[in-house]
């Protein structure tokens, strides 16, 4: 069984402008090798930055991620609301990490990254999310 993941929207920023850990983590949910949990809203967050980075991606790329997304995730709808972010936005990550029973959220985001780990749901960066699971 795959890992369930939630990935932040700076993995998807890192990981489509830049081959480094973050690309590693898209390629592997690309190829199967986890499961990635989103929600409507992360997808908006995802699809908004896209259009907005300094690194622009033409409206065709865009969609094209928007649609990978859409077909290649487990869309969520988080039936409770948390509070435990200091940047509030992010609490939309551990909403989704725990509807949809995710084991990590990868991010590089530090008041995410802070928390550690909330209901059993380890909050990790991509490295290390890399050489926890580089034996799969």
């Amino acid at each position: 069984m795959n890992l369930k993941v939630v990935l932040d929207t700076n993995i998807f920023i890192s990981g489509i402008h830049w081959n480094g850990p973050s690309y590693k983590i898209l390629q592997a949910w690309f190829e199967d090798r986890c499961e990635f949990i989103c929600s409507t809203e992360i997808l908006e967050e995802i699809v908004k930055t896209l259009k907005e980075f300094k690194v622009p991606l033409s409206k065709e790329e865009i969609n094209w991620w928007e649609n990978l997304i859409l077909e290649k995730s487990t869309i969520v709808n988080p039936s409770e609301k948390i509070d435990i972010v200091k940047d509030q936005d992010d609490n939309k990550f551990i909403e989704a990490a725990i509807e949809g029973k995710a084991s990590y959220i990868i991010s590089q985001d530090k008041h995410l990254l802070v928390i550690k780990e909330y209901r059993g749901i380890k909050i990790v960066t991509p490295e290390d999310y890399l050489k926890l699971t580089s034996n799969n």
